[in-house]
């Protein structure tokens, strides 16, 4: 039987979240479930296994990072739209349907995501689309962040970038694109990757018939100096990859002159030195043109 949908998520060192996210998918004969067990430290891909028979699961010795990591699941998947979805999301029935509908409205549709909200407050939104980046400050926002659900952004729209915790893809995109960037290892990969569709000539939409449930932050942990390091690194090679010329050169100009030695000083001025020194470690890493994962 032909299969529809991949539902692919990676999982590293996180069995408890991953199962609870296999537990909220109803099992169907034209949807597949993929598990990317992204370097755990014990096989955690063999558990999963053993406890849900129906879901496909590859095991990655080496830990490859958001983007790698997602690559094997698309590479291995067989479905006509990929559902790739972070492990530490659930969903309170799977409505996925609305999902498929925008992306098979028009073939210019590349991405879909759908309306996410905070898993630990279910009334709350985390995302209902983005905003554009600010040219030279790479700055823009979640669209409803924080605001609780009261059915104000329950109207699809096209958005400038996917989130990372769940967008739907069509298969035939990926075919013309390419692949996750992998350069980046955490952070930035999907507004790169969403800036690959935009400049193919494809469409990114937020599609509110459909939620997921996000619990955020589980793998890195909020405001931990590994996240530091990655945003901080990552947003100057998302700018060296996506600018050019005098617009790049103020960017650079921006995070490095005064972004880094202002969040550098309200590190140090809160006490959080191993902040401070992913920040400065970040900074250089980038002037030294290193990329991936941080030894």
């Amino acid at each position: 039987m032909r299969v529809e949908l991949s539902v692919i998520t990676v999982n590293y060192n996180g069995l408890e979240d991953t199962c609870a996210l296999i537990d909220s998918i109803p099992s169907d004969d034209k949807t597949e479930v993929i598990v990317v067990d992204n370097g755990s430290d014990s096989d955690e891909a063999a558990l999963i296994s053993s406890r849900y028979p129906h879901v496909k699961t590859i095991r990655s010795r080496q830990n490859l990072g958001f983007a790698g990591g997602n690559n094997i699941g698309i590479k291995a998947a067989r479905g006509q739209f990929l559902y790739l979805i972070n492990n530490d999301t659930v969903f309170n029935g799977f409505d996925v349907q609305p999902l498929i509908d925008r992306l098979a409205s028009s073939p210019r549709i590349a991405v879909v995501c759908p309306k996410i909200r905070f898993a630990r407050s279910e009334r709350h939104i985390q995302f209902a689309g983005f905003t554009p980046l600010t040219p030279i400050t790479l700055r823009n926002h979640a669209i409803g962040y924080g605001e609780e659900d009261r059915g104000q952004y329950d109207a699809p729209h096209p958005t400038p970038y996917a989130h990372g915790a769940a967008m739907m893809v069509s298969r035939e995109a990926i075919g013309e694109v390419g692949l996750i960037p992998e350069c980046y290892f955490l952070y930035y990969e999907e507004m790169d990757w969403s800036a690959m569709f935009t400049r193919a000539g494809y469409e990114i939409w937020y599609e509110p018939g459909s939620t997921i449930y996000h619990k955020d932050s589980q793998t890195t942990g909020t405001g931990s100096p590994l996240k530091t390091y990655y945003m901080t690194r990552n947003r100057l090679l998302f700018a060296s990859r996506n600018s050019s010329g005098a617009r790049r050169l103020a960017t650079f100009c921006y995070l490095m002159l005064m972004v880094g030695p202002r969040d550098v000083a309200r590190h140090l001025l809160n006490r959080h030195p191993r902040q401070a020194k992913a920040t400065l470690r970040g900074l250089y890493d980038f002037c030294r043109k290193k990329q991936g994962q941080l030894i």
